[in-house]
């Protein structure tokens, strides 16, 4: 059965048919923040299988599968990965309403042109089509992001991490961009207990020995330099929940010592290591004219069980509902109370948190940098059509959304791009509905122009690409 995919899907009235198909459809794609394996660009790698790029790794698949009653065998387990697919398509069928319905029909059109409806029964032929062609070069890893038009790949690397790869892309004529992301929450991480193994890592990254906290914050000063030095543009650090306590240097120092000899912390001398080394990096950001990138309130690792077998980003997080806005404001006013706040990006999982963080950006702006704080797209759960619609217009109500950076993918597979198209349809019905209810004027220049921004300007200028 033919798919429910059609041109005008997602677009309910002329004006958004017309500022889609006219202005948003072909823009380049600048994707800032997303999580793909830059060795497999390098190698511009051809997938062995449609489960193999579609399902290794996807947590958000993985969750449906799970409450669709698959056994795990069949998920991260030893099954193979036809019988693996199969579970997929069984499960399918089963998630209309979710956004995996929409995105697993639009990717099977836009990379593979399959327009059929994936359930058990066309499962087959599916995998065999979609086989045959992921084995040519049309549809390489590289030939995957060219395809869809991508400019500019934002990966996620530790600061430890050796950025070879991305220095040999970028002597390479591969046709878009792949910069390194700066994401130190692990050198943020002091009550973890990996926090110590990987303060040696850091040590061999930088060829120093760390032996206090001044060594500590030389050598991060060191690797943002480096990254910076291979054409990084961005952090960005996971915050499970919001922190802000104040301290001296020298009271973090005492704090870095009693971690170094294996001694317990406070939760408050956790967060004073915590909020005056990221004010620390939060600095230098600024000084590099880096975006700094906030993901705040997720509740990981829920299931100690499977937590315990299949380790962490394995589909057992979920949302928090920590209270976030003073903690927040006070981080950020400590940066920018010496001017040296860094372009910021605001994520909340919870959408509870949308007024505070479209209020909160509204604080801190300036008149060199246009939308200098930003209310970050929806993320993760809140990746949906109502998700998108909300942050959108709560963006709207409180602030400006002609500055909105828009849309990213957070994901790890390479055919997940077509979600730029959704958020596109989306962003283009959201307006059209706006002057249809004579909210806003049928000024066609004035919201093709919102249009090429939020989809595409607006991020190429805040980056810097």
């Amino acid at each position: 059965m033919k798919t429910f995919i059609t041109d005008d899907f997602l677009l309910y009235n002329e004006t958004a048919r017309e500022l889609f198909h006219n202005t948003a459809k072909n823009l380049p794609i600048i994707d800032y923040h997303n999580h793909l394996n830059q060795y497999e660009i390098l190698e511009d790698k051809n997938f062995n299988n449609l489960s193999e790029v579609w399902l290794g790794g996807d947590h958000y698949k993985w969750r449906a599968l799970r409450a669709n009653g698959i056994s795990e065998d069949y998920i991260t387990g030893g099954k193979s990965d036809y019988e693996k697919f199969l579970a997929w398509s069984k499960t399918v069928p089963n998630t209309i309403g979710n956004p995996l319905y929409h995105w697993t029909h639009l990717e099977l059109l836009r990379y593979f042109e399959i327009d059929q409806l994936l359930d058990e029964e066309s499962a087959p032929a599916i995998w065999e089509e979609a086989n045959a062609k992921l084995a040519t070069p049309e549809l390489s890893v590289r030939s995957l992001l060219k395809n869809k038009n991508v400019e500019f790949v934002g990966t996620t690397d530790d600061p430890v991490d050796d950025l070879k790869a991305h220095e040999d892309l970028a002597k390479e004529d591969i046709g878009f961009t792949v910069s390194p992301s700066f994401r130190p929450d692990n050198g943020l991480g002091i009550e973890k207990e990996g926090f110590l193994a990987w303060v040696e890592k850091l040590e061999q990254a930088t060829n120093s020995s760390i032996e206090n906290y001044d060594a500590f914050l030389d050598a991060l000063a060191k690797r943002v330099d480096y990254f910076a030095e291979h054409g990084c543009k961005s952090s960005d650090h996971g915050i499970n929940v919001m922190f802000y306590e104040e301290a001296t240097k020298d009271e973090v120092a005492s704090i870095f010592a009693k971690r170094l000899k294996g001694e317990a912390l406070s939760e408050k001398e956790v967060e004073q290591f915590k909020t005056y080394t990221l004010v620390t990096l939060g600095e230098l950001y600024a000084e590099k004219g880096w975006v700094m990138q906030l993901h705040i309130n997720p509740l990981r690792n829920n299931s100690t069980r499977m937590f315990k077998l299949l380790g962490p980003d394995s589909g057992f997080d979920s949302i928090g509902d920590r209270l976030l806005a003073d903690k927040l404001s006070n981080l950020l006013d400590a940066m920018d109370i010496n001017d040296k706040l860094p372009k910021t990006v605001l994520y909340s999982l919870n959408s509870r948190d949308n007024n505070v963080l479209a209020a909160m950006a509204g604080n801190f702006q300036s008149d060199e940098v246009p939308g200098k704080v930003q209310f970050g797209t929806a993320w993760w759960f809140n990746d949906t059509i109502d998700g998108m619609e909300d942050q959108m217009n709560t963006l709207a109500n409180i602030g400006l959304i002609s500055n909105f950076i828009g849309m990213l993918t957070d994901s790890r597979s390479f055919l997940s791009f077509p979600r730029h198209e959704y958020f596109r349809r989306i962003l283009c019905n959201i307006l059209g509905t706006w002057v249809e209810q004579g909210k806003a004027p049928k000024d066609m220049k004035l919201l093709e122009t919102y249009v090429r921004n939020i989809c595409y300007e607006n991020a190429k200028r805040y980056f810097a690409i």
